[in-house]
């Protein structure tokens, strides 16, 4: 059984977004072990860049994923934190991890404010014109260390190209630097 919400945000008489919620009796979404992860269930958001993207951050239990100070509150509040391994492969059946120029070309859409993406909450500035619903869900590694949940976000984006071992991720926040082998937040765009 599906269920379809839609909600439509206007302003002098244009569309600025599209927010639809499925669900599908017998998918939640929770994997449990390693490959990608279910699209049902997500709450997503049309554009202004023309785009379908995910209004929520995944939150899908996959190996190489684990929940800010390894509590399931800030998995139900942020979504899961993935490495790189397990962000390549999180987003499926249609949807895929945004490139830097797909990131970039949101911003651009809406007017170069990542304010207006960011929710509305005393957590940080942020408005949430578009219902893209970011929420600074901060960063980790897998190892234990967290760091930055309340008041930065960072969300991985697809490389590329293959020439190294940087680290590729789209940041919301201040000033930042991030070393290592981290993990952090996964948004999908449709195909």
């Amino acid at each position: 059984m599906k269920n379809i919400h839609s909600k439509i945000t206007l302003s002098a008489g244009f569309v600025l977004a599209m927010v639809f919620t499925f669900s599908c009796s017998g998918d939640d979404g929770d994997e449990g072990g390693g490959g990608s992860c279910g699209m049902s269930g997500y709450k997503k958001v049309e554009m202004p860049d023309g785009k379908i993207w995910m209004a929520e951050n995944l939150n899908c239990n996959v190996s190489g994923s684990v929940c800010y100070n390894n509590d399931p509150a800030n998995c139900a509040k942020y979504g899961r934190l993935y490495n790189w391994e397990a962000a390549e492969k999180a987003c499926s059946g249609g949807w895929h991890l945004p490139s830097s120029a797909e990131w970039k070309a949101l911003l651009t859409a809406v007017g170069g404010s990542a304010t207006k993406l960011r929710a509305a909450s005393p957590l940080w500035d942020g408005t949430d014109d578009f219902d893209f619903s970011a929420l600074p869900g901060g960063f980790g590694y897998l190892g234990g260390s967290f760091h930055d949940v309340g008041s930065k976000g960072y969300w991985w984006y697809s490389r590329e190209n293959n020439n190294g071992p940087d680290i590729y991720y789209w940041y919301m926040g201040g000033t930042s630097f991030v070393n290592g082998n981290p993990s952090f937040s996964v948004r999908c765009v449709q195909d």
